[in-house]
């Protein structure tokens, strides 16, 4: 298989060779003076030539003929530069060193701040993952390469889908905002992924903890805000092309992504494509409901895949107002371990173990159509920011044509289908009454039109309407003290249709006569919610120590699946049926954060306190559908404490240690299950990475080597029908590099990764097929090549 990707990598080396003979690259890094650390985002500016600085300082300027040139750099903060540069074949790579500006503090706020002061002056529990992270510890999907972040979680459901857990809650009490919108698909389902492409995002925002003030009923437990990326500098053109491959499930992958800019017209795309077998774990046969399922060669059949991503942005900047359009698609087609989804594949006759790359059934597919037009207009002393979008979500799931009870055969093995289209508007003023108050006030609204097809049901068709008003000031009492206030009301509208059985139940009434039916599943029914959000926050710099309090109240609405589901879901095996008299969830939560940092050590904790009024979730009941099991939506008191440690550290000038600890308790106080946990809930775990990085190896330029170290304790609160889950410690390694492959080019960037390096047998709790005591991948190699051109 690594044939295959080197000769795939070779072939687009080759293709971006498009340069000049006569033409040499500026290679250069820029660094603090006081303490050598990177200075990223600085500005590097010559005569038409451009260029800013990544998180590690370093910087490339492309094409450049031989002579001498003139650039400044500069970096907030810091005096501006001014160097002499002759570019020929003998070039050496560029050292400047920034000294830190003299100017008084008054005059640097009027130049404005970096972005790591804003967000510490901000008293909301977040945390900003760069795109050098991103790369660096990239998975199978986005969700599980945020997952090494404490606090932050998934739920995985096989090899290529997973949705994000923040502090022990998921699905749609975790928003995902990508360029402002949130991202509406079917998030409800266990086994629904996120249709996002994770290569090509430069920067994402975290927040932990309630954040229904800015983003509406579905934060009520956090946000991944995917935040649009830099607009390129004029007269600009790259792009990059990323191969990769992976041995547990021979993956093969590809993505390339161009951005350009003249002068006020800049556009961006990038297409993606990866392909995947049936992925292996450590074990040879798997026990479901009592039945044993022998597995061929450790292949969890079944779970292969493909996704082929598009996306293109085209945008406009000049003085006073920016804007950009942005077309993507998602379309993907992945395999359920056909051992999970119900007890017929005993006498299926597929024969899934003749390949591992096929997709047999059951299995879905998801098309996720997206528009997005982000515009931001300066308007005297206020900053108008408005947000378009509309997404398609077009999501089948096909399974094999069986009877059940009163049901016959079905026509084919279109089982569900689920058309989903959202209107998404956003609007926002911020402007600044006074040098203290910094002011935002804005609305959201949404609208979505839900459409169900297919033999097998479980949630009605159903329209929702949402909106919501809100506004926040940010009171500046000194430099360093800062207090946040704000109110939000949302309103909404469910309206649910009804839906009737296409065959006849056998119904025995009173008289002792037998009537033949086509059985009500749901009803035309409208429900209309509110409620009121509000939040309050401190935060206080002292020194290299930074303090954050914030007390909020969130609130989040039902959903149709929560309020008229009302039908056998085969991929859990069980009967699942909604309740229209649920309330909207109210959450109270208190957070706090206490960052230091010195000049190699810096240590962090924030931790937290959450009580939920009545929180919704499925409980089993004693009752049966025919063979299957009862689970039913209801409400309870929920109480909720934990939080998260960070430490890093420079042992020595080339080692850096990190370390982080998150821990999550939950406890029911009413309800049918009082006195338990809540259902997916993350056991105490901890990370401890080792970072070395070398001057130089070989022919390896900047190497690192990369050592995680995860320890997992055992989760023993679990509410049935969930098992116990034992600790365990699993280690990954990464090899990461850059490579000088063609002279006056930008060098090649590898990462050669090893997860699971001892091939260890473990189970994940929060993991989809943890209910069926799958274990999680076994030991995998993967190879990413990136090539900038």
């Amino acid at each position: 298989m690594f044939h295959k990707i080197l000769n795939i990598g070779l072939f687009f080396s080759l293709c971006s060779i498009t340069f000049a003979q006569d033409t040499y690259q500026i290679q250069g890094i820029v660094l603090h003076a006081s303490n050598l650390t990177p200075a990223q985002g600085a500005n590097i500016v010559g005569k038409n030539l451009y260029a800013v600085s990544r998180a590690t300082g370093e910087f490339a300027i492309n094409n450049v003929a031989e002579g001498s040139y003139t650039f400044t750099i500069s970096h907030i903060g810091c005096e501006p530069k001014t160097i002499s540069v002759t570019v020929g074949p003998k070039m050496e790579e560029l050292k400047i060193y920034l000294q830190e500006s003299t100017t008084e503090l008054e005059e640097v706020k009027v130049s404005g701040k970096s972005k790591k002061r804003e967000l510490k002056e901000v008293p909301i529990v977040s945390q900003t993952v760069s795109e050098e992270f991103l790369n660096n510890n990239r998975e199978n999907s986005l969700m599980q390469t945020l997952s090494k972040i404490a606090g932050v979680s998934t739920i995985n459901i096989g090899s290529g889908q997973s949705k994000p857990v923040i502090r022990g809650l998921g699905f749609n009490r975790v928003a995902v905002v990508q360029n402002g919108i949130k991202h509406e698909a079917q998030q409800w389902g266990n086994d629904h992924g996120l249709e996002i492409d994770q290569h090509g995002i430069e920067n994402i925002q975290i927040i932990k903890g309630p954040a229904s003030l800015l983003y509406g009923s579905d934060a009520i437990a956090g946000v991944v805000d995917i935040q649009s990326n830099q607009i390129p500098l004029p007269n600009t053109f790259g792009g990059e092309v990323n191969i990769l491959g992976e041995s547990n499930n021979d993956l093969l992958g590809v993505s390339a992504g161009i951005s350009s800019r003249k002068d006020k017209w800049f556009y961006r795309g990038r297409l993606t494509y990866r392909d995947y077998g049936d992925y292996k774990v450590p074990a040879d046969r798997i026990n479901y409901e009592n039945y044993v399922f022998e597995l061929d060669d450790h292949n969890l059949r079944n779970t292969a895949g493909n996704e082929a991503d598009a996306s293109l942005g085209i945008g406009y900047v000049a003085e006073g107002i920016k804007s950009e359009t942005v077309f993507s698609n998602v379309n993907a087609k992945n395999g359920f371990f056909a051992n999970a989804h119900g007890l017929e594949v005993r006498t299926s006759s597929i024969d899934y173990d003749s390949s591992n790359r096929d997709v047999d059934l059951p299995f879905h597919k998801v098309n996720h159509f997206k528009i997005t037009n982000n515009t931001a207009i300066s308007a005297g002393d206020h900053n108008l920011h408005i947000d378009l979008g509309y997404q398609n979500n077009n999501r089948e799931e096909h399974s094999e044509p069986v009877p059940h009870g009163y049901m016959p055969t079905p026509p084919d093995t279109k089982e569900r289908l689920f058309i989903k289209n959202t209107y998404s508007l956003n609007f926002r003023d911020d402007f600044k009454p006074n040098k203290q108050h910094d002011v935002v006030v804005g609305l959201n609204t949404e609208y979505q039109n839900n459409n169900i097809g297919g033999w097998g049901f479980l949630i009605p068709e159903y329209n929702r309407f949402t909106a919501g008003v809100f506004g926040y000031d940010q009171f500046e009492v000194n430099s360093n003290f800062h207090v946040l206030a704000g109110l939000r009301y949302d309103v909404g509208r469910v309206d649910t249709k009804a839906y009737y059985d296409w065959y006849p139940s056998t119904i025995n009434n009173d008289d002792g006569s037998t009537s033949y039916i086509q059985l009500q599943r749901s009803k035309n029914k409208t429900l209309d919610f509110g409620s009121l959000s509000a939040s309050l926050g401190l935060s206080y710099i002292q020194n290299k120590t930074s303090y954050k309090i914030n007390v909020g109240r969130s609130f989040r609405m039902p959903l149709a699946n929560e309020l008229a589901s009302d039908g056998v879901n085969y991929h859990m095996y069980r009967y699942e049926k909604g309740n229209l008299d649920l309330d909207p969830e109210i959450s109270y939560q208190l957070d706090l954060a206490v960052d230091h940092t010195a000049n190699n050590f810096r240590v962090g904790v924030s931790p937290f306190v959450n009580i939920f009024q009545n929180y919704i979730y499925l409980n089993p009941t004693s009752s049966y559908y025919e063979t299957i099991q009862i689970y039913e939506y209801t409400q309870a008191e929920v109480f909720r404490i934990g939080g998260e440690f960070n430490a890093s550290t420079t042992i020595v000038k080339n080692l850096q240690i990190d370390a982080s600890l998150e821990y999550v308790y939950s406890r029911q106080n009413s309800g049918a299950k009082k006195g338990f946990t809540l259902p997916f809930s993350p056991p105490l775990s901890g990370l401890v990475s080792a970072k070395y990085q070398f001057k130089k190896l070989l022919f390896f330029q900047k190497p690192q080597l990369i050592a995680d170290f995860r320890i997992t304790a055992a989760q023993e609160e679990i509410v049935p029908p969930e098992e116990k889950t034992e600790g365990y410690q699993v280690l990954n390694m990464s090899f990461l590099a850059a490579i000088n492959a063609f002279k006056n080019k930008q060098p090649l960037e590898m990462r050669v990764k090893l997860n699971n390096v001892f091939d260890s047998k473990y189970f994940n709790h929060t993991s989809f097929y943890r209910l069926i005591d799958v274990p999680e991948p076994g030991r995998n190699i993967s190879l990413s090549v990136t090539i900038p051109f």
